[in-house]
């Protein structure tokens, strides 16, 4: 009779201790989402890991433009924010369609495709003039196969990228894409 209360309550405390350990696992998720709200445009933004910040001049159809990006990477997944102030409203399409075309060469994929509607999603970012999705499977800089899911919006004449590079989640793809705001 003792032993099976000893059995009993060695059950009961590594029940016990499982559940302390998923309560402890919950308090560090994986993803750790948080609002971002990149200075010099009216964009809110969920990334899931704290961002890293840069800043370059990048030839989009030939002109230097300056890119603002932010990333970071989580459970293997990079999340990217980027944009780019276009010189007037006219030349906002034009940057879009360099952007995507470079977006696409950077996984070494005809930028051509941008056009295709198999490589396509709807896009949408609440309070955006337009959006575009463009998804695509490629290859990265070290010859490794990426998944890339992008969405291209403007407001005025900025011009924002929003990128998750790797096979997430659709739970994580809906709360990072949906968590793009131009109020």
């Amino acid at each position: 009779m003792f032993s099976i209360f000893f059995d009993r309550a060695k059950r009961h405390r590594w029940s016990f201790a499982a559940l302390a350990l998923l309560a402890l696992s919950a308090c560090y998720p994986t993803f750790n989402w948080r609002e971002l709200r990149p200075e010099g445009t009216p964009l809110q933004a969920l990334l899931p890991c704290k961002p890293e910040t840069a800043e370059r001049t990048v030839p989009l159809g030939g002109a230097p433009t300056v890119l603002h990006m932010h990333s970071c990477k989580a459970s293997g997944l990079t999340f990217a924010l980027a944009w780019a102030n276009a010189a007037e409203p006219s030349a906002v399409p034009n940057l879009v369609t360099y952007w995507q075309r470079a977006s696409l060469a950077a996984i070494r994929l005809d930028p051509a495709l941008h056009t295709d509607p198999t490589h396509r999603w709807n896009a949408a970012v609440a309070g955006a003039s337009m959006a575009q999705g463009v998804l695509a499977q490629g290859t990265d800089p070290q010859g490794q196969p990426v998944q890339a899911r992008w969405a291209y919006f403007t407001r005025g004449t900025q011009v924002f990228q929003a990128a998750v590079y790797g096979a997430a989640s659709d739970e994580v793809k809906t709360t990072f894409f949906d968590g793009l705001k131009l109020p």
